[in-house]
């Protein structure tokens, strides 16, 4: 009789059937909201120079690209051409995270953008 439970030290990396949760145990490798979509572009390292505008838009790319590999995986899946449905699973979780991020900014901008216009001259 054969055991599905993997051995202790890497509780992740044995389970059979999904792939990529060998990589759960290096958290510590996180490259923060802008490495979403795990492209170089939104990982290198950007100079003390780079405006606001430019990281704002840096991180809405990233959001578009998570949302439209969410999709591309979400049109696989109704095919039934994707051969992993965690990987649809995680992208799609990744494209919600992404957006809820979008919006806390905006509200929080449009927070301070009001309290600035109730400030007496």
């Amino acid at each position: 009789m054969t055991s599905a439970i993997g051995p202790i030290g890497s509780p992740f990396g044995s389970v059979a059937g999904i792939s990529g949760l060998d990589k759960v145990g290096d958290i510590g490798n996180i490259g923060g909201a802008g490495a979403l979509t795990g492209t170089d572009k939104a990982t290198e390292a950007q100079g003390p120079n780079e405006s606001f505008a430019s990281m704002l838009s840096r991180g809405l790319e990233s959001v578009q690209a998570s949302q439209t590999k969410a999709s591309d995986l979400a049109v696989q899946a109704a095919q039934g051409t994707l051969q992993d449905p965690a990987q649809y699973t995680m992208a799609a979780n990744e494209a919600q995270l992404g957006l809820q991020l979008t919006l806390a900014v905006r509200n929080k901008a449009v927070e301070a953008f009001q309290e600035i216009m109730r400030m007496q001259a």
